[in-house]
């Protein structure tokens, strides 16, 4: 029916164009337009009802979730209407047909502003005027109307706090990537990572060099620094060494920006992504550790450069937002107020984000974008050098003095690094300026967007090359200064470090026996301190002080782990030079105590998890088996002080009888518990989850006592 409609329509048409003047408006072909009873020549048909009576039509929406249309009639028709309507719908939405109409706008305007629209949504309009030259109130209906061409126009964002949480998240998107990419190679790596970092120290350039090769693989320079403060906790590294292994950290953190800059910046790698998890899903279901490590690396590598890409893509149009950064718009950063500005505006953020490298990643888009100009971007830098060194400083919070120093030395060599780059600030900027312009089609990063990426990672590399081949000549003063500043205080609980053997193997093989000797002896304190910290746990009610306890476990089992690893070293080089059958006995025999020792810190660790299972399981002990579980903590603890002496005694013919009566005793004890136990149970007296909760911790101290034996037997040469 509708296509017979069509077709009279179309006949009238034709008709009247050729027997009558006037016309007819009809929407459905090229026409004649009649208005004010005057006629004109044919004109071409745009869409229904469209016609060409405009000289131009455009919109700008420079402002958020705002358009202005802008227009002008040509010159045969601008005496012939007095005004128009606009009619708009979302991009999104145009299958519905869903007009909106503007209230009648006078033609002489020449624009009209229309507000309330969805930001970073494409919009399409049209402009109306009345068939009959003038509107009427309430006529909307189109085929009065004649409309121009439809256009369409993007609208800017908005910037509000969902937006802010937008950023955020993004961020958090490339933080996580980072992270889990960093974790994937150091799984990967495994124990060589600490190989690397306490053997490649011996000198100077050789930790600068360990510093950059260790950061280029974690991908995280925070990561490296944590790891070295822990091992100077440890006492794995020295001072010095450790400082040395920080400088080239900061040059191995540069490569991430070199990474965001030329696959973040140049290349689109954000669309491998998905590929990506297509070849690491599969590779995290295998066997094997190490390709799930793979994968886990894949997936954090395809992640980062997704993060990027919404970070890039969420942040706001300068143009639409002028507000968000207009702060930033009155500081070039040239002068020297300026870059004091951007110095702390850079260690601001990386303080918050604790992430060096997002810092420079959203420094990198803020420039890229036009937020901030080339030199801001670089003081923005220099402050991320000082802001990354709060990460070191929070993790030797609870560390000892060594780590402490540590860790201040990496503040001061990042700071005095900024120092001296206030001087020279300008002067390297023009230097990258004519390198940008003479060696790459970039251009100047003055001038080019696109060559800020680039730019601000040579000038990243090199104020951290500088500043490590300035101060790599005063590690040892720097040293001194930190030790100065932070004096060894009284030795405490918790101050672990190797103080008598070193990196080097001394010349006599007897001396260094002694001296391994006197380092498992303090090992046995560590390991003894467990005890008492597992019988706090037991009765602890203030959660603050159970969550320390729980961390104080943890960090003495590894400090266990390292002291065996690293004594276990010290030996077998010992051992590669030639020794008596006597000296060797006692290097096996400091083996095996090294190992027991070792596996009895794992114990209590494992005995502080089955408690914390106990706590969140809300499972409680009856007070019989507190009261049994006390009687033989009391007997291990009497095996470790028994132990302690035989660990320390000069005596070369030691009698163990003591050592054996214990152990029997503990034996005997745990029989009995065992035996108890399973009365209660078939009894019904508690719970069988408490039962075996209580059973796993007697059956652990027996296994302390098990090796607190085997080590006084390897004191006493019976091995």
């Amino acid at each position: 029916m509708q296509i017979y409609i069509k077709m009279i329509n179309r006949l009238i048409s034709i008709l009247s164009l050729i027997f009558f003047t006037t016309p007819v408006v009809n929407g459905n072909d090229s026409t004649a337009v009649s208005v004010n009873n005057f006629t004109e020549k044919r004109i071409v048909k745009q869409e229904k009802n469209t016609v060409e009576i405009f000289e131009f039509i455009n919109a700008k929406s420079e402002q958020p979730a705002t358009v202005e249309i802008n227009w002008a009639l040509k010159c045969e028709y601008e005496n012939k209407f007095d005004s128009l309507v606009i009619r708009y719908r979302n991009k999104l939405y145009k299958d519905n047909k869903n007009w909106k109409y503007t209230l009648p706008i006078a033609i002489k305007n020449k624009k009209d502003l229309i507000n309330d629209l969805s930001g970073g949504d494409e919009y399409e309009y049209q402009i109306g005027v009345p068939v009959s030259g003038q509107i009427n109130d309430g006529v909307n209906i189109d085929s009065n109307y004649i409309w121009s061409e439809i256009k369409s126009c993007k609208i800017k964002k908005s910037f509000n706090w969902f937006n802010i949480l937008v950023v955020i998240g993004a961020l958090g998107f490339f933080i996580y990537g980072m992270k889990i990419m960093s974790e994937g190679v150091q799984k990967v790596a495994g124990n060589k990572m600490r190989q690397i970092l306490s053997a490649m120290t011996s000198n100077r350039v050789k930790g600068v060099f360990t510093g950059f090769l260790t950061t280029t693989l974690v991908q995280s320079s925070s990561a490296t620094t944590v790891m070295v403060v822990s091992f100077v906790n440890a006492g794995l590294i020295t001072l010095t060494q450790s400082i040395s292994v920080i400088m080239g950290a900061n040059i191995g953190t540069t490569v991430t920006g070199w990474l965001v800059s030329l696959l973040g910046f140049k290349i689109q790698i954000s669309v491998l992504s998905l590929p990506l998890f297509a070849v690491a899903f599969p590779m995290l279901f295998s066997k094997h550790s190490r390709t799930k490590s793979v994968a886990e690396f894949l997936i954090g590598f395809a992640l980062l450069f997704m993060g990027l890409d919404f970070l890039k893509e969420s942040m706001p149009d300068l143009k639409s937002s002028p507000q968000i950064f207009s702060f930033l718009q009155t500081y070039s950063g040239a002068g020297i107020g300026d870059l004091l500005l951007a110095i702390l505006i850079g260690t601001i953020a990386t303080v918050v984000i604790q992430s060096s490298s997002a810092a420079m990643a959203l420094t990198l888009i803020l420039c890229d974008q036009g937020y901030i100009s080339f030199e801001m971007a670089a003081g923005f830098i220099l402050g991320e050098n000082i802001g990354t060194t709060i990460t070191a400083n929070l993790a030797a919070i609870v560390a000892n003095t060594h780590a402490k120093r540590a860790a201040l030395a990496h503040s001061i060599f990042n700071v005095f690094g900024v120092f001296w780059m206030l001087f020279l600030f300008n002067y390297i900027l023009k230097g990258i300026d004519w390198y940008m312009i003479n060696y790459t089609k970039d251009g100047s990063p003055f001038i080019n967007s696109e060559a800020r990426p680039i730019a601000l990672s040579i000038f990243h590399s090199a104020f951290n090359i500088l500043n490590a081949l300035i101060l790599i000549w005063f590690v040892e003063f720097i040293a001194k200064i930190v030790t100065r500043i932070m004096p060894s205080k009284k030795a405490g609980e918790d101050d672990f470090h190797l103080e008598y053997i070193h990196s080097g193997i001394m010349k006599t093989p007897e001396l260094a026996i002694l001296e391994a000797k006197k380092e498992i002896a303090k090992y046995g304190i560590v390991t003894a301190r467990m005890s008492g910290m597992i019988q706090q746990l037991l009765v602890e009610q203030d959660q603050k002080v159970y969550a320390r306890l729980i961390s104080r476990i943890k960090k003495y089992e590894e400090i266990t782990d390292r002291l065996e690893i690293e004594i276990a070293n010290y030996l077998a080089k010992v051992s590669e030079n030639e020794i008596s059958q006597e000296a060797s006995q006692k290097v096996r025999a400091m083996l095996s105590i090294s190992n027991d020792l070792e596996r009895i810190g794992d114990i209590f660790y494992q005995m502080s998890k089955v408690i914390e299972r106990k706590v969140q399981e809300r499972i409680w002990f009856t007070p019989e088996q507190r009261a049994n579980l006390k009687d033989i903590f009391s007997f291990v603890d009497r095996a470790f002080k028994n132990m302690q002496n035989y660990l320390e005694s000069e005596n070369e013919k030691l009698q163990i009888e003591e050592a054996y009566t214990i152990e029997t005793e503990i034996n005997k004890l745990r029989n009995k518990l065992k035996q108890d136990h399973l009365n209660s149970i078939e009894s019904g007296d508690y719970n069988i989850k408490s039962g075996q909760i209580y059973t796993d911790l007697f059956q652990y101290c027996e296994k302390v006592g098990d090796h607190i034996l085997n080590v006084c037997e390897a004191v006493a040469g019976k091995i």
